[in-house]
C-alpha cells in the first residue's frame, strides 16, 4: 500500500499527503513512485492550479526509509530519474504548479529536500528541519539544497545547516527566511495560500516559475528565455483576460489552459 495520498480541494487546489505516520512518513521506493505519479496527475489536470504538500500524524517526512533502502543494491539506490539533467529531476520544481508545503514536526533528509523544492513553506510551532546527510556519509541526496538553500537563507546559514545537520526549529527558520509563516494549523493556512495563488493566471505562474528556476541553473540564457516568455504571455488569452478584467473592474475569469501543462 502506498504511503502517499492525493485529494482535491475547492478553487483549483490539490493536496498531496504522506501517510505513514507510524514511520514519521519515511518514504519507501514504492512511495517515491506514487509521489511521482500523483505529481504527474495534478500537473496535467486543467482543474488544478496550485498544490499543497504535507505530512500526517505530527510529522512531515523523516526522509528515505532506511530499512527499505538497505534492501536495495548500491546500483538500485540511485534511480535513473535523479540523474536527469537540469530541473526535470526535481518533481516539485519541474511541476508548472505553485507549490506550498505545510510542515508539522520533522522534515529530515529527503523530507527536507522536498521542502526545499517548494515555492512557499509554512510550518507549525513544532516544525523542524535537518539536513543530516553528513551523518549518513552523503551529500544532500536530491541535489536541491546545495543549489537552492544558499539562495533562500544565505550562504553562511546554508553551510552551517548542511555541514552540521543540526535541527532548524520553526522560530529560527522563520527568522532566516526558510519559513514564510509559523501558524498552529499549517495545512489550513497552506490551502488558503494555495487557493489565493490559484486565482491568478496559470499560464503566467507556469512561465514565471520556469524562468526563476532555470535562471538559477542557467543564468547565461535568462534574458533570452525571459523575452520569449514575455512575448508568449502577450499573445496568450490569460493576458487579454487580465487586462479586460482590470478595465471592467471585475475579477478575472481564467479558463483552464488550452495547452498541455509542460514541466517548468
Amino acid at each position: 500500500m502506498s504511503g502517499v495520498e492525493l485529494s482535491f480541494q475547492d478553487n483549483g487546489v490539490a493536496v498531496l499527503q504522506f501517510v505513514r505516520p507510524e514511520k514519521k512518513n519515511a518514504l519507501r521506493y514504492v512511495d517515491l513512485d506514487s509521489f511521482e505519479h500523483c505529481l504527474e496527475e495534478v500537473s496535467a489536470s486543467p482543474k488544478i492550479n496550485a498544490l499543497v504538500v504535507t505530512g500526517s500524524g505530527g510529522s512531515f517526512c523523516a526522509g528515505i526509509d532506511l530499512t527499505d533502502l538497505a534492501s536495495k543494491s548500491p546500483e538500485e539506490r540511485g534511480r535513473d530519474k535523479i540523474y536527469k539533467a537540469a530541473i526535470d529531476r526535481w518533481q516539485l520544481i519541474s511541476s508548472p504548479l505553485p507549490v506550498v508545503v505545510a510542515v508539522d514536526g520533522p522534515a529530515v533528509g529527503m523530507g527536507v529536500e522536498i521542502t526545499c523544492q517548494a515555492d512557499v513553506r509554512i510550518g507549525s510551532p513544532d516544525a523542524f528541519f535537518s539536513w543530516n546527510f553528513g551523518a549518513r556519509g552523503l551529500v544532500p541526496d536530491m541535489g536541491v539544497s546545495s543549489l537552492l538553500l544558499p539562495q533562500i537563507v544565505g550562504l553562511p546559514n546554508a553551510l552551517d545547516l548542511l555541514y552540521s545537520g543540526r535541527k532548524l526549529y520553526a522560530e529560527e527558520a522563520a527568522e532566516i527566511g526558510y519559513l514564510s509563516e509559523v501558524v498552529n494549523d499549517p495545512v489550513e493556512r497552506a490551502i488558503e495560500v494555495a487557493q489565493n495563488l490559484a486565482q491568478n493566471s496559470p499560464y503566467a505562474a507556469k512561465e514565471t516559475k520556469r524562468l526563476v528556476y532555470q535562471g538559477l541553473l542557467e543564468p547565461k540564457g535568462h534574458l533570452r528565455r525571459h523575452d520569449m516568455a514575455l512575448k508568449a504571455c502577450f499573445q496568450a488569452p490569460d493576458h487579454q483576460e487580465g487586462v479586460s478584467a482590470f478595465l471592467e473592474k471585475r475579477s478575472p475569469q481564467y479558463a483552464p489552459p488550452a495547452f498541455p501543462k509542460e514541466k517548468a
